[in-house]
């Protein structure tokens, strides 16, 4: 058979077939690759549509106790630095969604790039710890905005019947009516269309950021008649010293994280390969300039071991004789709860659809309304279990889940960076369409073999436009050359990809020791020294040899191009891999029991439903060309 040629997507029978299903990778989703009759969602989006999203899913009210917080226990004045390293480690993985959003731009976000870059595994166990994570994130907020909006009705306990909280007889359970309405209107919202849930999230953006501002410049003012007291303290700017510092700074790292938000609209970007690059940049800049702004002025009007660590904004201003403040920063945290509500609920839908489409879950979530053009009844579901949750469950001793992520999305992202780079794909599937193209194109080879003189022909019409120029080997010196050549390029991506684990291993061994406290000392530096041979060694040879010179035709070019790689995604997987190691024991039980579900998802139903079952993989060249030139083509 001419299929032979060609790996096959099947997992066949043993531990061999089960890791090459684990392994499998797609094709980057594009105009020619879509099945006819696939529901596409609208493209309605451009920047200030992104950044809106970008910014509302990222600035939550945690900004508003969290310079407290940290100020009082870990930077002191120099709360504004901690936010500013920070910010500087969430740009290292928006350099790296930004490239990959550019040239993958599908629904999806970091469950489509690993897909494609390392294999269907990795790639479902993302995708199941994204939903996981924004499950529980949109429930969490949910349930944070009713206490924050009974202050307006008097007090804690005080909004109306319907909404407040109350407590079932006979169950220890604190049910909320109040979180769970407002999650069931923004599904509502999300399934009206992108464009106006982008619109409504962007006023409510907008109303935060105005509350941000007044912050600033009312606190500027106040600052500037006392004198920055909070500056003038007795142990100066760095009482905790670079520690505490860099401890802030990993306690703040999560008031950066929802940009992923941005990549997961891709598919609904007019020009994503402009536009997404921008959102991403765009809304992580304005973010941190809010953040750092803020925690300017806080830390100089109360000193840092005087703040309130549950209201530190509104007590500042209250201190200094502006009660009324307390409404319009209680209002900014009620504005910022719900635009990160539509955040959360936001990607969840297009991460289900996506992995539908691979078949990995039933078709039922890939469905698009033909009228709004978005994923309804991904949305709905989404919008049922998020309420649910919110109105029956305490989830704020789950939001630790919600990290993980986070984080790992972040850190697989990375390495999907070095892997386009350095190893990227060299077959892609070709889905059954295109069999009997390819087919015929193997044929047309083999007889253009049997003549090297090129006296056979191939007959055109019998190939269906397949036209695949085969160059005969008349000279031995040009043959044996173009053969060292191709020995080269496969030794190259050996030493590229042994290289890439070699760094990933590294950096495990040497987070993993760095954080366990409870071993001798002598074992932590052991296990440090070899964590760091293992990551310098990776990094020099990747830093060393060349990258791969298919990474330019990779997905869409003309996007954004990550600077400094292979340092900056190494960077990123080194910093997020400490904060996963670091996220605790109970967090580790939760997020491992729902992994182990996601497995036997996986195992019963995705592994034999995977659109990739019955694919042949070839050459990305020979796909390209029949690709162009088979009248199967989708345009």
């Amino acid at each position: 058979m001419a299929l032979e040629s060609g790996s096959s997507g099947r997992c066949g029978s043993g531990w061999g077939g089960g890791f090459r299903c684990l392994m499998r990778r797609k094709q980057v989703d594009s105009h020619r690759v879509r099945a006819e009759g696939q529901q596409q969602l609208a493209k309605e989006l451009n920047v200030p549509e992104l950044v809106a999203i970008g910014v509302g899913s990222t600035v939550g009210a945690g900004v508003y106790v969290l310079v407290g917080t940290v100020a009082r226990e870990h930077a002191g004045p120099a709360l504004t630095i901690s936010f500013l390293i920070a910010g500087i480690a969430a740009a290292l993985s928006a350099f790296c969604y930004a490239e990959l959003a550019s040239r993958c731009p599908s629904a999806g976000s970091a469950y489509h790039y690993s897909y494609i870059c390392v294999g269907e595994g990795v790639a479902w166990l993302i995708g199941w710890a994204l939903v996981l994570e924004y499950t529980i994130g949109g429930s969490a907020v949910a349930r944070g905005i009713s206490p924050n909006l009974a202050l307006f009705f008097g007090g804690p306990d005080s909004l109306p019947w319907i909404l407040a909280r109350h407590q079932l007889p006979w169950f220890n359970i604190i049910i909320d009516p109040c979180a769970a309405a407002l999650v069931f209107i923004v599904t509502v919202l999300l399934c009206v269309g992108i464009k106006e849930s982008s619109f409504a999230q962007g006023v409510v953006t907008v109303l935060n950021a105005c509350v941000m501002i007044f912050v600033i410049i009312a606190g500027s003012y106040i600052g500037f008649q006392i004198g920055w007291v909070g500056y003038k303290v007795s142990d100066g700017y760095f009482p905790y010293g670079v520690n505490g510092i860099l401890a802030g700074s990993a306690t703040v790292f999560f008031a950066y994280i929802g940009f992923d938000t941005v990549a997961s609209t891709a598919e609904e970007v007019k020009n994503p390969q402009r536009d997404l690059p921008l959102g991403i940049g765009v809304a992580l800049a304005i973010c941190c300039a809010l953040y750092m702004a803020v925690s300017v002025v806080i830390v100089g009007l109360v000193p840092y071991f005087a703040m309130d660590p549950d209201t530190p904004i509104s007590s500042a201003f209250a201190k200094h004789g502006m009660q009324w403040a307390m409404y319009v920063v209680t209002s900014g945290a009620i504005l910022a709860l719900c635009s990160t509500l539509m955040g959360s609920l936001l990607p969840q839908p297009r991460i289900l659809m996506a992995m539908a489409r691979d078949g990995l879950l039933p078709s039922f979530f890939s469905d698009v309304n033909k009228q709004t053009q978005v994923p309804v009844k991904s949305t709905i579901v989404t919008g049922i279990c998020a309420a649910a949750l919110a109105f029956a469950m305490d989830v704020s001793q789950l939001a630790g889940m919600v990290s993980v992520g986070t984080l790992l999305a972040f850190t697989i992202v990375a390495v999907s960076i070095l892997i386009l780079r350095y190893v990227p794909p060299d077959e892609v599937p070709l889905p059954p369409s295109m069999r009997e193209s390819f087919r015929l194109n193997q044929e047309c080879d083999a007889e253009k073999d049997r003549d090297l003189l090129g006296d056979g022909n191939c007959n055109i019409s019998q190939t269906k436009d397949v036209i695949v120029v085969v160059e005969s080997m008349k000279d031995p010196l040009i043959e044996k050359r173009q053969h060292r050549g191709k020995m080269d390029e496969t030794k190259r991506r050996k030493i590229a990809a042994f290289s890439i684990g070699s760094v990933c291993v590294g950096v495990l061994i040497l987070t993993s020791s760095a954080s366990v406290t409870w071993l001798p000392f002598l074992p932590i530096c052991i296990g440090c020294i070899i964590g760091i041979v293992l990551l310098l060694t990776g990094l020099g040879a990747l830093s060393w040899i060349e990258q791969d010179d298919g990474r330019h035709s990779f997905g869409h070019s003309g996007g954004f191009t990550c600077p400094f790689v292979p340092v900056l995604p190494v960077m990123c997987i080194l910093i997020n891999t400490y904060l996963l190691i670091n996220l605790g024991v109970d967090t580790w039980m939760r997020v491992g029991i729902w992994l182990l579900m996601g497995v036997l998802v996986y195992i019963f139903y995705g592994r034999t439903h995977s659109s990739l079952t019955d694919v042949v993989y070839v050459p990305v060249a020979q796909a390209d060309e029949i690709y162009r030139s088979s009248s199967g083509y989708v345009s």
